[in-house]
């Protein structure tokens, strides 16, 4: 196998592995934003009132209980394509169906029943998440994580491009059953990927039973010097962006009072375009800085960069300062996000990587799933500017776990990784 130690930046990033794996991230964030800010946007332009919008954000809860189907990932495997292949190619071909069932419906005329699918397209959308997860932390080595975690990144950031940033803009012309319609053929990247990807060659049995796939991993890390508070900074880490982006969509159209169009072009392709550049940047920062700095320092810029919406919302509707704070914002949250992802690969067993990887994962998704509707009635209590404040003092106890956890992190970061030799090579 290519060495990869010895390849310049550029030239890892293009090869196949590399590839799939922006692929497969497409594929992870299109659902993702299909049922969060594009489902709120819908629902705000139907005149559905803030509460329940910010309630909406339940609609997540998959992301959150993942790990607890994740053993049937890692222990049973599909009759086709091999085990992760076979799981990737079902999940997807599930979602386009469910992509186009959502679009025979109006959220103004059938609030809960849009809200159900949206459900049902996140559960799916969070198994996919499982398979693809475990997939390409088993494909890559340890000096390819903060490059895999960037490219993964980058094609997730793409798919909030196309499913927030253009859908708003196709709904504002077509309207947001045909931009349903639309997406569900768009998930057939994801097809793609996992019909061009290669089956990781795995290093060891499946667990032997369904009980042994579901308490071994959960076991194991429980096992490890200081477990407990890895899963509390895992919520931690981006609590305040988590507050801040739960509402950001509607206080740009109700708050500030800009178009749908606007809101796309601006929050969503500028914004997430700043977004991979962040994932880039930290990917290559993090060769040089290492993981823990690269946490604490992407961490702490993640969590400033919400004043800059506290300024807006004192300000009002200032385009020229609203494309600065999303911009800003979101390179920030790329270079932070590029660090995390690369945190819960090597928090991952490689005996266990789907249950251990959804369990970390799971734990992530908390802060975004469950701070909803603490955040509408926060919004309606303090108004916009004292709350973008808030997502900022709720940023900070993160990182002083982060902190007190500096030695785990360092001596985690070059372990648990699969022996690449004994994986498939996709160049």
């Amino acid at each position: 196998m290519t060495n990869i130690n010895v390849l310049p930046w550029y030239k890892l990033l293009l090869q196949k592995r590399m590839m799939v794996v922006l692929l497969l991230g497409f594929a992870s964030g299109l659902p993702l934003g299909l049922t969060a800010s594009t489902l709120q946007a819908w629902y705000s332009v139907e005149n559905v009132d803030i509460v329940t919008i910010g309630f909406l954000a339940l609609v997540g809860q998959p992301y959150v209980y993942k790990f607890l189907w994740a053993p049937l990932v890692d222990r049973v495997r599909p009759p086709i394509l091999g085990h992760r292949r076979g799981w990737m190619l079902g999940t997807q071909c599930v979602l386009i169906a469910l992509l186009i069932a959502i679009s025979c419906f109006s959220p103004s005329v059938r609030p809960m029943t849009v809200a159900v699918i949206a459900l049902s397209i996140a559960f799916m959308s969070a198994t996919q998440d499982i398979v693809v997860d475990a997939y390409r932390t088993e494909i890559l080595a340890p000096e390819e994580r903060g490059a895999g975690a960037a490219m993964a990144v980058t094609g997730y950031r793409l798919a909030i491009i196309v499913s927030s940033g253009l859908a708003l803009i196709l709904a504002q012309h077509l309207g947001f059953k045909m931009v349903y319609l639309m997406m569900a053929g768009v998930m057939g990247v994801g097809v793609i990927a996992t019909l061009w990807s290669q089956e990781p060659i795995h290093y060891k049995a499946p667990p032997p039973s369904l009980w042994a796939a579901c308490i071994d991993p959960f076991k194991e890390f429980l096992s490890r010097k200081n477990a407990i508070f890895f899963l509390l900074l895992i919520v931690l880490y981006k609590l305040g962006d988590a507050f801040a982006n739960s509402l950001t969509t509607t206080f740009l159209l109700r708050g500030l009072g800009f178009s749908l169009e606007v809101v796309g072009y601006t929050n969503k392709i500028i914004g997430l375009s700043a977004t991979i550049v962040g994932a880039f940047l930290g990917g290559v920062l993090m060769a040089r800085m290492g993981l823990y700095r690269s946490l604490l320092w992407f961490g702490f810029l993640q969590a400033i960069t919400n004043l800059l919406f506290m300024l807006l919302a004192w300000v009002g509707p200032n385009l020229q300062m609203m494309i600065a704070a999303v911009c800003i914002e979101n390179l920030a949250g790329g270079m932070g996000t590029a660090a995390f992802i690369a945190l819960l690969m090597s928090l991952c067993n490689p005996q266990y990587t789907a249950t251990q990887f959804a369990l970390l994962s799971a734990f992530s998704a908390i802060g975004r799933v469950f701070v909803g509707p603490f955040a509408g009635y926060l919004v309606n209590w303090l108004g916009w500017t004292e709350f973008f404040f808030w997502t900022v003092i709720f940023a900070l106890p993160g990182l002083i776990v982060l902190w007190c956890l500096r030695e785990s992190i360092e001596s985690n970061d070059s372990k648990n990784a699969p022996n690449m030799d004994e994986l498939s090579d996709p160049a």
